[in-house]
């Protein structure tokens, strides 16, 4: 099937990512709108016995990976799986599903697999949004990740996430206490930025004076901060794995997931 976004509620066909992201929804927050395949639909296009023509997807969009298990408490899959960003027109759609779907078959997400003891077979379902054209973007721990603190940890950089997901740059980082006041700051080196090019995407040298400048400021930060709380009362926790995006002075949750450590 495909529904909604905010219908893929079923993280046993959705899978976990399409599941959280329908539940920050709907209950307002910020999350870019789109459709979900679950993992059948997923097997069907890929055997070429479901057309994806005139569906009418968001152009341009992000294919992203939503696995059966993924974005779990104890599995996170961070960085195994495809995502696909400024995809334009139908079968560029048709091949990114495919694309996302086979990512799920590599050696590496395989062995995550056997390393978690799951299920080899993997049932890859994909979340269609459109896409954010973003100045900024990065991740935010509402806990540290290393020590768990109840601190807010938060890495960006110019342009489209990925710059950060991938280890492209050195971001900017934040520390914030549970209050939401700046603890430290570190400027980072973010020289090379990944903007939406055409159908899709590209790197693009950052201009020498906004290297060393931070990507956020305060108020932003504050918005970040008022975020994590949001999620507090939607998840009913208070560790958060968050990808956000700033788009025309708009801030965006792209996904949230637990925090994990493998």
């Amino acid at each position: 099937m495909i529904v909604p976004l905010r219908a893929a509620d079923d993280a046993s066909l959705y899978g976990g990512k399409a599941a959280q992201l329908a539940a920050a929804l709907k209950a307002g927050l910020p999350v870019p709108d789109g459709v979900a395949l679950d993992w059948l639909a997923v097997e069907a296009v890929a055997a070429g016995d479901l057309e994806l023509a005139g569906l009418g997807f968001p152009s341009p969009c992000s294919v992203r990976s939503s696995a059966v298990g993924e974005d779990a408490a104890d599995a996170s899959f961070a960085g195994a799986h495809l995502s696909v960003l400024g995809v334009t027109g139908d079968e560029a759609v048709r091949r990114a599903v495919c694309a996302v779907r086979e990512s799920a078959h590599t050696q590496g997400a395989l062995a995550y697999r056997e390393q978690l003891d799951l299920d080899r077979a993997p049932r890859m379902a994909v979340v269609v949004q459109q896409l954010v054209d973003s100045v900024v973007a990065g991740v935010m721990f509402t806990r540290n990740p290393l020590t768990g603190a109840d601190q807010r940890v938060i890495e960006a950089s110019w342009g489209l996430g990925e710059t950060v997901v991938a280890g492209l740059v050195t971001p900017d980082r934040w520390e914030l206490d549970a209050s939401g006041r700046m603890t430290s700051f570190a400027a980072g080196e973010k020289d090379v930025a990944i903007r939406r090019s055409g159908s899709g995407t590209s790197e693009v040298p950052v201009d020498p004076v906004l290297i060393g400048v931070p990507c956020l400021d305060g108020t932003q930060l504050r918005e970040l901060h008022e975020l994590a709380l949001a999620c507090d009362r939607v998840f009913g926790t208070t560790a958060h794995d968050i990808e956000f995006a700033f788009a025309d002075g708009v801030l965006h949750l792209l996904q949230r997931r637990p925090i994990t450590v493998v």
